[in-house]
């Protein structure tokens, strides 16, 4: 729960500073920086320690395409975007998907009403931007992204795990 209430204040507090957009342009392709900017601020800001924390992991355990992952993390929560949920419909999402699963699933089925969206959302991003990278020809890291909150299987690539564990640091 300390790293959820960790989350929802840096989510509020949120910024994007000029070294983070230099770093984004050097590392995105123009319609990847478009998903990227797309996102609502506090997902962008997410994805940053997302891509720092990746890299790090990435450094003391080296495995798989650098980049590769780099990209994957900038990009792995485009699913979302601004419009979809908020940071209170983040809340909403994780409480929820922790007292009353049953019901959230429920909700996410049928996405429709403010819950219904914000929970069809949080459980379909993952495919939801992988299916807009595929459409501007990033299908490497679509395939990442599809399965970044899949339980772990046999024989993934070293970018998807480095993700996960990066991910969930943060």
């Amino acid at each position: 729960m300390i790293q959820r209430i960790r989350q929802f204040f840096l989510a509020i507090t949120a910024h994007i500073t000029a070294t983070d957009k230099k770093w984004l342009a050097e590392n995105l392709p123009p319609a990847a920086q478009e998903l990227f900017y797309a996102m609502h601020p506090a997902d962008q800001y997410h994805a940053l320690h997302v891509a720092r924390t990746a890299l790090e992991l990435w450094e003391k355990q080296p495995a798989g395409d650098k980049s590769l992952l780099l990209r994957s993390a900038l990009l792995h929560d485009v699913g979302k975007q601004q419009g979809d949920m908020d940071v209170f419909g983040k809340v909403w999402a994780v409480l929820l998907k922790h007292f009353l699963p049953e019901l959230a699933k429920k909700l996410a089925r049928k996405g429709t009403g403010y819950l219904g969206h914000i929970m069809y959302i949080s459980y379909n991003h993952a495919q939801i931007g992988a299916d807009k990278l595929k459409r501007i020809g990033m299908v490497q890291e679509a395939e990442i992204i599809r399965y970044h909150h899949a339980l772990e299987q046999k024989n993934e690539p070293p970018e998807l795990k480095l993700l996960r564990a990066a991910d969930e640091l943060n």
